[in-house]
């Protein structure tokens, strides 16, 4: 059976992933509160990048940025690539709401090389196409 904190995780970072911000903001409060408790880091940062996210969509971009640049942070600290591109994918869709596009095409340029690294095709066409000129 698979615990709370699993569930809670996985249902905030799917919620992430679609854009559901409610979602997001329903199960992350719940999530939050086991991470900090079991001190677990990596789902603290899964936590904050879904608020970083619910954030971007409220359209409240500087509490977006700081939560995602938290939740970069852990990854990056435990070397948590796969986690760490996704972050950076988003940080790079935040640049690209605040039409900053050459700091979303050197996010997603950066999130494209960990892609590789770790052979995550899906993930590596995505992030491809987010810098194609039409996009």
């Amino acid at each position: 059976m698979a615990h709370k904190h699993i569930v809670y995780m996985m249902l905030v970072d799917s919620a992430a992933a679609a854009g559901d911000a409610t979602t997001i903001l329903k199960y992350a409060p719940m999530l939050e509160e086991l991470a900090i408790r079991d001190d677990h880091q990596p789902y603290l940062a899964v936590c904050h990048r879904a608020y970083g996210i619910a954030h971007m969509f409220s359209g409240e971009l500087e509490e977006a940025e700081t939560c995602l640049h938290l939740a970069l942070k852990i990854f990056e600290d435990r070397e948590l690539l796969w986690q760490s591109a996704r972050t950076m994918v988003a940080l790079g869709k935040l640049a690209k709401l605040r039409n900053q596009t050459e700091r979303s095409r050197e996010l997603f340029r950066k999130a494209l090389e960990k892609f590789q690294t770790l052979q995550a095709i899906p993930d590596v066409n995505r992030t491809t196409a987010m810098l194609e000129p039409t996009n």
